[in-house]
């Protein structure tokens, strides 16, 4: 039996690997099962590391740290790719409110953490470790004990006081939910309410009454009109055409536009007639609309074409071609002439078939390569963001320089790559699939690493008076702000359900009380508010827990 002893008890670089895969496999499998139709997900892996530490099971100390901070890393920059391209966009109309309504639940629960460790006897690592379970957010987590062992402290503490509180920062937040939706919220509030997006494609038909456009070109009148407009076809004595920029505008043509429904009214005055043909139904044959036009949808795969401005190509008038709408990550954005192509992305290209040949040639169209991930800029992305992490920041009045962290810099370098990365031709592009790969895999190999580190001394404190103070304070944490941002919002500034609790689950960084949210609530206004908020959100609490240590310890 000397074979079992070396997989699972001596330490060896084997022996660590063969236990952070059964932790980890053990806890996403145990992820799997719901409990009162909610899931807490790979946050089993957690505690079942935990209890592999309760039982004696442990690996190499520098095994141990190396996988957690290689987990940490990976995670926090696959999560800064993949919220980077919404990051900027979200302090738009509407993300600005919503964005300022989490800022507020993140302060409250600041502000009572502080509180808390002058009125309680709690030591702040221990109540910055309340605060991370309580928001359930495990890159706060990591950034608090980076920065507790670059002061030379103790860094297990905070980990021990999450464990205690992880379980009701899930529960609590759903909780919150359901009671103001019992006590506020009426069955009238939950109809779904649709988000003003400018970028969002509407298709109308208009015909050409207004005397101000006869006789002038299609790009003669866009310079006349502040709304950005795409004209997709063009019907002029019962024949069909694609016009280009210069195509000039006779009385009653019809023209069949991509805007954004807001713009409606404005382009009625412009052209002159609204026609009342609902042209958005998902089940209209574009291509059976003229026999001589065909609707394509063709993907970006050309590397070269990463960053480029879809307005520099001048496929319209290279090949009398018109691209009426452009889809990324599921978004329909309008494709107007500044907007700026990323790879993978997919337009919808209509004209004749040979021309749309001709584009697809252009574009790529080779779906195959995107599948291969692009891992040199992954391993860049993690290079800059451990080097900004590394640089000292002196700050007046301390006595120690402050740090981003493990943490701090893969996100915030995550964010401009995906954000600004196609802008100077990097390729950032990863399917969505190998996107969740990164982050579940170092997600997993941190929670192990962490459950196992805790696991020793958590039973043992649970069952003492200061455990059960830390599980009250935990939930406290968890409710309060939860209840006052969320009673603020609906009540005060009249923001729908559906939006408030999206913006609640996304301020607590808790996608378990999301699922279960969508699964109450019509609509996807839920997942789009969390999705504007989580960033600044995320971002926020992992700089904040820094912060408290380095100024306040």
């Amino acid at each position: 039996m000397d074979w079992i002893n070396t997989l699972f008890v001596e330490h060896s670089a084997l022996q660590a690997i063969i236990v952070l895969s059964l932790i980890s496999a053990i806890g996403l499998g145990l992820g799997k099962v719901r409990f009162f139709g909610v899931s807490l997900g790979v946050t089993f892996v957690f505690f079942a590391g935990i209890l592999a530490g309760h039982f004696g099971l442990s690996i190499d100390p520098q095994m141990l740290n190396y996988a957690e901070s290689f987990g940490l890393v990976i995670f926090v920059y696959a999560l800064g790719l993949q919220v980077g391209p919404g990051f900027f966009s979200s302090f738009r109309k509407g993300g600005v409110q919503q964005n300022m309504l989490a800022t507020g639940v993140v302060l409250i629960g600041t502000f009572m953490a502080v509180a808390g460790t002058w009125f309680m006897p709690i030591s702040l690592p221990d109540m910055v470790g309340l605060l991370c379970g309580a928001t359930t957010n495990t890159p706060a987590l990591g950034a608090a004990q980076q920065t507790l062992k670059q002061m030379g402290v103790d860094a297990s503490s905070p980990a021990l006081s999450c464990a205690m509180t992880y379980p009701l920062g899930v529960v609590g937040v759903i909780l919150s939910i359901l009671f103001i939706r019992k006590v506020w919220v009426r069955d009238k509030d939950l109809k779904v309410k649709d988000h003003d997006n400018a970028n969002q494609p509407f298709i109308a038909a208009f015909q050409a009454h207004n005397p101000a456009i006869f006789d002038k070109s299609i790009k003669e009148i866009a310079g006349l009109s502040y709304p950005k407009f795409v004209i997709s076809r063009l019907w002029r004595d019962g024949k069909v055409c694609i016009p280009t920029s210069e195509t000039i505008i006779r009385e009653n043509d019809r023209l069949l536009v991509i805007t954004s429904e807001r713009f409606a009214p404005a382009l009625t005055l412009l052209f002159g007639e609204q026609e009342h043909t609902d042209w958005n139904k998902d089940d209209i044959d574009w291509n059976a609309i003229d026999s001589r036009l065909i609707s394509q949808r063709i993907v970006v795969t050309r590397p070269e074409l990463n960053g480029k401005k879809l307005g520099s190509l001048h496929l319209r008038n290279l090949y009398g071609i018109n691209i009426s709408r452009v889809y990324r990550s599921g978004v329909q954005l309008l494709a107007t002439a500044g907007l700026r192509l990323q790879l993978g992305d997919r337009l919808t290209v209509v004209g004749e078939a040979a021309a749309v040949h001709n584009v697809e040639k252009v574009l790529g169209n080779a779906v195959r390569s995107l599948k291969e991930p692009n891992l040199i800029a992954v391993f860049i992305g993690i290079i800059l963001g451990l080097a900004l992490g590394a640089i000292p920041f002196n700050i007046p009045g301390m006595s120690a320089p402050v740090r981003l962290g493990i943490a701090g810099g893969p996100i915030i370098v995550g964010i401009l790559i995906g954000t600004f990365g196609p802008r100077i031709h990097m390729v950032t592009y990863t399917t969505r699939s190998a996107n969740l790969m990164l982050r579940a895999l170092g997600l997993s190999l941190y929670l192990a690493c962490l459950g196992l580190d805790a696991g020793e001394h958590f039973f043992a404190t649970v069952f003492r008076p200061e455990g059960l103070m830390w599980i009250g304070t935990g939930f406290l944490l968890t409710v309060v702000p939860v209840l006052i941002m969320g009673v603020l919002a609906f009540k005060w500034w009249h923001v729908d359900f559906g939006t408030t609790v999206g913006v609640l689950c996304g301020s607590m960084a808790n996608p378990m009380a999301l699922t279960y949210a969508n699964e109450i609530i019509p609509g996807d206004n839920p997942s789009v508010a969390y999705a504007t908020v989580y960033p600044l959100s995320m971002f926020l609490r992992v700089i904040i827990a820094q912060v408290l240590l380095t100024f306040l310890l």
